[in-house]
């Protein structure tokens, strides 16, 4: 829970709406009504000018989608077919894959940990090396003794004593309090630095091409990599620049203090428009990350998840120095053999069938698992989510390839693809392009 919902206004009215809600029909596009506009980016002005919809995000009001002047930025119907804004979220999702797009990302949890011992006790908590280089951002996993998921998160070093996390807006507090309660004495110190930071995200082939034009700092591949972080500057205002990607494309995370990221976006929304620049909404977000098979976690996967049967061992260090909460569970797990049930990418290969969450997975007829989070791949040609496979026997992509997948989807069912590796971008080439 956050703190702003234990306003007594907030709750006489958001209570209200989610009982009634406890045994209503769950349509996947239905906006809450209550106890709205409880927090505000710092551009929403200017978003609603370019005709965001919103939707709560954690009490954020979020950019989900942009309608083109004549159309109400309204959800309209509920459906559980194609809304009439699903064509304006394809082209937010291919102007992304194509040209370059702005999002706003500000609710996003953020914190400021600093001290002598912050680099100890991060790299204590965390599965991958996030203290051995300034300037770097690291993904990693915060994991339990039992080597399940308590986070997934980055972390970003700055000096030796001072680093930025970042976490979703649904993990906020608990990376917060994961934090807190493992630092214990060490002299090392959590600030959230949430509202005190607006998130734009700049993002896709041409993002290189927009950053260069607003700052004066060399943006080319070989100055500034994948994975870098440094301070630039853009007009009057110094953003924390990272060359980081949740969509798969070429892009930055830039987070700007807040009394200046108005001027920052307003300079960005000029040197974009003869690029093209597209406005972004999170439905776009869900599209391309799911293309990728990027997690996001209290969706597709949570703590009852080991790292290893999540796919995300690449992001694990085991042999780094000291170690980190939850090694032994993890090296006792890769000691067990080969993994019997694993998270894979679902891809329907009819055009036609949209999936929202819960879908079943076969493989020969029989059960297999069921989709946790899923969205429309319009790269990619159809419905696409993530599944946690549940085998009973090692899974390969041999073990995929050899089974004839179908999802169902309400009362019919589909024949779809089956895989660990992500089915865009699979050597995630664009990304470090």
């Amino acid at each position: 829970m956050h703190p702003y919902q234990a306003n007594p206004e907030y709750r006489a009215t958001r209570t209200v709406e989610s009982l009634g809600l406890v045994y209503a029909t769950h349509y996947p596009h239905r906006p809450t009504r209550t106890a709205r506009g409880a927090r505000l980016s710092p551009i929403h002005g200017r978003l609603a000018a370019r005709r965001a919809c919103f939707r709560d995000v954690s009490g954020w009001e979020g950019a989900d989608w942009y309608a083109p002047a004549g159309v109400e930025p309204e959800v309209g119907e509920l459906t559980w077919g194609r809304p009439h804004w699903f064509g304006y979220w394809e082209e937010e999702h291919h102007a992304t894959r194509h040209g370059v797009i702005v999002m706003d990302m500000s609710f996003m949890a953020k914190f400021l940990v600093q001290g002598r011992d912050a680099g100890r006790e991060l790299e204590r908590i965390s599965a991958n090396q996030v203290a051995a280089e300034p300037g770097r951002i690291t993904y990693t996993q915060w994991l339990n003794d039992r080597g399940t998921l308590e986070a997934d998160l980055t972390v970003t070093m700055l000096d030796d004593d001072q680093f930025f996390v970042v976490a979703s807006d649904t993990a906020h507090r608990h990376a917060e309090t994961w934090m807190r309660r493992h630092f214990g004495d060490a002299h090392a110190f959590v600030t959230d630095v949430t509202s005190g930071y607006a998130q734009i995200n700049v993002q896709g082939p041409l993002s290189r091409e927009l950053m260069a034009a607003v700052t004066s700092a060399d943006m080319a591949n070989d100055a500034f990599g994948f994975r870098a972080a440094r301070y630039i500057d853009i007009g009057f205002a110094s953003a924390l620049c990272i060359r980081i990607t949740y969509l798969g494309e070429l892009g930055y995370e830039l987070h700007i203090p807040a009394e200046q990221a108005a001027s920052v976006y307003d300079r960005l929304v000029a040197a974009g428009e003869p690029l093209g620049l597209r406005h972004a909404g999170l439905k776009a977000l869900a599209s391309l990350r799911m293309e990728k098979a990027y997690r996001d976690y209290g969706h597709d996967i949570d703590n009852t998840d080991s790292v290893l049967e999540a796919g995300l061992g690449f992001a694990v260090a085991l042999d780094k120095p000291g170690g980190f909460i939850g090694r032994d569970a993890v090296l006792a797990r890769k000691a067990a053999g080969p993994l019997t049930r694993r998270l894979v990418q679902v891809l329907v290969t009819d055009p036609e069938p949209l999936m929202f969450h819960a879908e079943i997975v076969r493989r020969n007829g029989r059960p297999a698992g069921y989709i946790r989070s899923a969205s429309y791949g319009f790269t990619l040609g159809g419905a696409v989510g993530l599944a946690m496979i549940d085998a009973g026997e090692p899974i390969d992509q041999k073990y995929l390839d050899a089974g004839d997948w179908t999802v169902q989807i309400g009362d019919e069912v589909f024949p779809a693809r089956v895989s660990l590796r992500p089915l865009y971008d699979p050597a995630s080439k664009r990304v470090q392009m």
